[in-house]
């Protein structure tokens, strides 16, 4: 960490004036303003972000997943700086290299994992490869528009992203969903019924979603024509939003042999978990299963330029299915998201995100066990790969805590932790179907010294969030 100044950044606005100008003119619309005052940053470097007094705070969100190798990447920077230089834009309608070379390197790589050759539609956010993915499966599908998702889910807020996320607050003042999702139970591990084993519950989960398809009178299947009335599941494999839930390794092989005896496409949401966030490409990767299409977007690009997309085996997307024109968007395989998106995937192999992921996620993960000894209102932490959840209870460790977590956030931005004798401050996501756990998702380049330091802090501040 190297200290920064902000006075000598030129044009600097003070807090105070930003904050009354963000009140007047700015929608709060488009943002969430988890504090008040929201907090205003001045620098990100590595795994650490300043605010105007220089005071440095160790993040450990990224951007919900987006920054994953850090604030400030120099091999990333420069290969955008590059680009500028080279071609920084060009209508989407014409090509360039690095976009064909980012759609192969995607394909490719996908053939060797799941044995499927497929290809690559880009877009320019998480919400809009759901957007897309959805007009390729009501396609494919002859226009079946019914989907199946995950209680906890989320896959964005577009109108269509909406209906597939199952928090009603996101659809509740924009009129009626038609076409929303059928929302399966989720197996939640921490919050399984009493009595059952984490795999148990797993296989009730999957035992109850295959009911559906008993008889005509259970909901979605005419045995008569042996169809389904819906098209797809849209899973994510690890619940991003909904708290980081990691289900049992067997539920997703288990869930996919439903789905293909009754013809129902598996979509994979690799928006948040894609890109080495939990020590694979794609955190699918982990549970054995092939999907049919994977969305990503988030980290492809470091977050330095917009760039999302979507994977679908061949017979799904081929140009005579889906044709030029199906989608479109004026800025998608835009040459600055495309060059980074290549880049940042062959950085992953070179450095190898896959074994040094894995070390300092297990590192993370036991000493987020041993904090959890220390304090009884941390009622469950698991993790993969750094991907890690911590769950903010009262003392009886299972109740959900909100107020305390929302004492946490606040007492970490404000900046007032102690390190070396010197303030320090800590960036904390919500998440969670109670917004009562942290969703840990550090820089994948964070040293094993900020991993301690990261959990030094977070004792401070559950032991000063107790006491307020």
């Amino acid at each position: 960490m190297n200290a920064y100044d902000p006075n000598a950044a030129a044009g600097v606005i003070p807090d105070a004036q930003l904050l009354a100008d963000e009140a007047q003119y700015s929608s709060f619309g488009d943002t969430v303003h988890y504090v008040d005052p929201p907090k205003i940053f001045r620098h990100g470097e590595g795994s650490w972000m300043y605010d105007t007094a220089g005071v440095p705070f160790l993040d450990l969100q990224m951007w919900y997943s987006a920054v994953n190798f850090g604030y400030g990447n120099k091999r990333l920077n420069d290969t955008l700086k590059r680009q500028i230089d080279v071609l920084p834009q060009v209508a989407s309608q014409y090509l360039h290299q690095t976009r064909i070379e980012l759609a192969k390197t995607i394909a490719v790589d996908a053939q060797e994992k799941f044995g499927l050759k497929g290809r690559v539609h880009f877009n320019v956010g998480g919400a809009q490869a759901v957007e897309d993915s959805l007009k390729l499966v009501r396609n494919f599908k002859n226009g079946k528009s019914l989907m199946f998702a995950f209680e906890g889910g989320y896959h964005g807020r577009t109108l269509g992203a909406s209906s597939i996320t199952s928090s009603y607050r996101y659809r509740r003042r924009f009129g009626h969903f038609g076409e929303r999702a059928m929302f399966i139970p989720f197996p939640y591990p921490f919050r399984r019924p009493k009595g059952m084993t984490p795999e148990e519950y797993s296989d009730a989960c999957v035992r109850q979603f295959e009911r559906l398809f008993e008889t005509e009178y259970n909901g979605v299947w005419d045995p008569k024509v042996n169809q389904a009335e819906y098209a797809a599941f849209y899973v994510e494999p690890i619940q991003g939003t909904g708290g980081y839930v990691i289900p049992p390794k067997n539920f997703f092989k288990d869930l996919k042999k439903v789905l293909d005896k009754y013809g129902i496409l598996m979509v994979v949401d690799e928006i948040q978990m894609g890109f080495w966030r939990t020590g694979k490409l794609w955190s699918i990767e982990h549970f054995g299963v092939t999907p049919d299409v994977i969305c990503f977007g988030k980290a492809l690009t470091n977050g330095l330029n917009p760039l999302s997309g979507l994977w679908a085996r061949e017979e799904m997307i081929n140009p005579e299915i889906f044709p030029p024109g199906s989608t479109h968007s004026t800025f998608n395989s835009n040459p600055l998201g495309t060059s980074l998106g290549l880049e940042v995937i062959r950085m992953g192999y070179e450095l190898n995100y896959e074994k040094t992921v894995a070390e300092k996620g297990a590192h993370f993960l036991d000493a987020l066990k041993d904090l959890q000894k220390r304090h009884k209102e941390i009622g469950d932490v698991d993790g993969l790969g750094l991907a890690l959840r911590a769950e903010i209870c009262t003392d009886d460790g299972f109740t959900p805590n909100k107020a305390l977590l929302d004492k946490m956030v606040d007492i970490g931005l404000a900046g007032d932790l102690e390190h070396n004798g010197k303030k320090i401050g800590l960036v904390l996501d919500v998440g969670g179907w109670y917004k009562n756990v942290i969703t840990f998702a550090p820089s994948l380049d964070i040293t094993h010294e900020e991993i301690d330091l990261a959990i030094s802090l977070l004792d401070q501040l559950i032991t000063k969030a107790k006491k307020a």
